[in-house]
Order: structure tokens, then C-alpha cells, then sequence
């Protein structure tokens, strides 16, 4: 018989056509011949079916629990040690390539050294001309390896950014009421430190106008003696932090708010990449930048030192006063 045929012969003929010829095909009686033949037999087999399938459903759920036994059990101390073992030889292999390293280095010390005959030499013989700055610190730390100093400077203001995500207790507009958390925090402040100490107001006005001067002229002086913009930074946020502890957060936060704190930390680091990484092209690509080093020993002078100083310096600043008011209120 022909496909066609067949097709027809199950679409007009009679509807047990299709059946019989599955059974033809199978060698057993289809579903529907069983419940017309053995309705017992048929209702037999189906009794079949399900105990085998819930046997089955037994036996996976034993495996199941036998498997997160063994998970929590062995398996767990199996793991154990096997972390255990990579860890260790993850540490012999780094052991032995820093020993190797170690072993490849210069003796310590020794007058050959190339750290103590070309990069210290480099340095004092090279450093005011290419740099322009009477301090060798800052003209190395600024210009030399400047680089390390921007990564310093990130990782001030990642530290500051998580610690703001992590503690500070939020903000609350005029017309809205603070939160519980708020209102404890100002609580405990004002009931452990009372702002009413006339003896440390009064020193904190005297001294604070000349702690912020000198760690602003330790900021300015930096390329010219001791200094610069981690030290000055350091000295202008004592500074906040005295007159903070001496008249309170609601007079500090008229001149020193949070988003004061946001921009005088973004834009320096924006602005220490920028003027770096114009530096960073145009000297590996032996292109003159353009920026002028000065007359050595003028406050105008060093070329781009100075303006990263000052980066520096509200960077750490900003920072410190961060890390003060976060702790002890979590706010600002």
C-alpha cells in the first residue's frame, strides 16, 4: 500500500486504522485495542507503570540524599584537602620563583649596585634639570614615578569610598525628617562630646587658622624643601578634624559639607590623570610638552610638581576628615 493510501485510509476510514497499524508495526495491541479488548489487563499494566515510576522517584531521592550526605560529609573534607594541597603548591611555586629572584638580585649594599650608582645618581645629578624641582623627593615621587603616586592617590579615594558606603547613615533634606539611625548617631555625639568646652574653643581658634596656613604652605613648598602633598594633606585634615571636635558638625558643615568632600576628591584625582597622562605621551613619544620647569628655587617652578602637590594634598586631606567623621557619626 501506498504512503498516500495508508493517509487516506487513516484520515477517511475507519479510526482504528492507525492503531492497527501501530500494532502491526510494534507486535502489541495499542491503548485503545487494550481497553476494548482487557480492560483489567489494561488498568493491570497502568497499576505497573506507576509503581515502577514511583520506585524510580524512591530511588532517585535516595541517591539524592545519599549524594548531599556524602557532599557534607566526605565530600566536604575531600574538598577541604584538595584546596588545601593546591593552596600549598600554589605557594611552592610562587616560593620558589621569588626565591629565584631574590637569588638574581644584586647583593644588597654593594657598591655596584645598579640602584645605588645609576637610579640615585640620576637622580642628583639629573633631577633639577629634568624636573626642576630643589627637592629630590618630591621630583621623584612626582615626576620620576609619578605613576605610583596617582595609584596612592586612587586607593585614598577607593578607601574613602568604601568606607562612605559602608557606615555612612545617609542624608535627609530641610522639609524631611531624619532617620532613628540619624537622630541616635547625633545623639550619641552630642551626649559623649559636648560642644560647651570653652577652653578647646577658644585654642581652636587660634590654632586652627595656623595649622590650615602652614599645611598650606607645606603643600605649596613641597617641590622647594620637606614637604608636599601627603604631609601638608596630613596637617590641613588634623586641622578639620580639631576644629570638628571643638565646635561640632553643625558649624563644620557650613563651610565643609559632603558634596564639598565629593568634588574636592574627584576633580584632583581627574585632574592629577590628566596633566600625568599628557606628561606619560608626550615623553614616550619624545614629544616636548610644553609646560615650562621654571627658575629652580621659585615657588613658580617644576613644571606640573606643584599643581600635583596641591592634588595630593586635598586628596589626603579630604580623606582623613573622611575617615574621622564616618567613624565616629557616619555622616558628615
Amino acid at each position: 500500500m501506498s504512503l498516500i493510501k495508508k493517509l487516506e485510509s487513516y484520515l477517511y476510514d475507519d479510526d482504528s486504522a492507525l492503531d492497527r497499524e501501530i500494532e502491526h508495526s510494534l507486535g502489541e495491541p495499542s491503548e485503545r485495542m487494550q481497553r476494548e479488548i482487557s480492560p483489567e489487563t489494561f488498568a493491570r499494566r497502568e497499576q505497573q507503570v506507576d509503581d515502577l515510576r514511583h520506585a524510580l522517584l524512591e530511588e532517585e531521592h535516595e541517591q539524592y540524599l545519599r549524594m548531599h550526605q556524602w557532599s557534607v560529609t566526605k565530600g566536604a573534607k575531600w574538598l577541604k584537602r584538595l584546596y588545601r594541597a593546591m593552596a600549598v603548591c600554589m605557594l611552592a611555586v610562587m616560593g620558589v620563583f621569588l626565591l629565584q629572584t631574590v637569588v638574581a638580585l644584586p647583593p644588597f649594599g654593594a657598591a655596584d649596585n645598579p640602584y645605588n650608582n645609576e637610579v640615585s645618581q640620576r637622580y642628583i645629578e639629573q633631577g633639577i634639570p629634568e624636573t626642576g624641582a630643589i627637592n629630590f623627593v618630591a621630583g621623584m615621587i612626582l615626576d620620576y614615578r609619578a605613576f605610583d603616586t596617582f595609584g596612592e592617590s586612587t586607593v585614598l579615594f577607593v578607601a574613602a569610598s568604601s568606607v562612605l558606603l559602608l557606615l555612612k547613615l545617609g542624608d535627609h533634606g530641610k522639609n524631611e525628617k531624619p532617620t532613628q539611625a540619624m537622630l541616635e548617631a547625633e545623639w550619641d555625639d552630642r551626649h559623649y562630646e559636648p560642644k560647651n568646652d570653652e577652653i578647646l574653643q577658644f585654642a581652636a581658634k587660634i590654632l586652627v587658622p595656623v595649622v590650615l596656613l602652614y599645611g598650606i604652605y607645606v603643600v605649596l613648598n613641597g617641590h622647594l624643601s620637606p614637604g608636599g602633598g601627603f604631609s601638608g594633606g596630613a596637617i590641613m585634615g588634623a586641622a578639620l578634624i580639631l576644629y570638628l571636635n571643638a565646635f561640632g558638625f553643625e558649624k563644620t558643615g557650613r563651610f565643609f559639607t559632603f558634596k564639598l568632600f565629593r568634588w574636592a576628591t574627584f576633580l584632583p584625582l581627574m585632574t592629577y590623570a590628566g596633566l600625568k597622562s599628557y606628561s606619560f605621551f608626550t615623553g614616550a613619544n619624545h614629544i616636548d610638552s610644553g609646560i615650562p620647569l621654571g627658575t629652580p628655587g621659585a615657588i613658580l617652578s617644576s613644571g606640573l610638581i606643584l599643581p600635583l602637590n596641591i592634588c595630593v594634598g586635598l586628596i589626603v586631606m579630604c580623606t582623613m576628615y573622611a575617615f574621622y567623621t564616618l567613624f565616629r557619626k557616619g555622616g558628615m
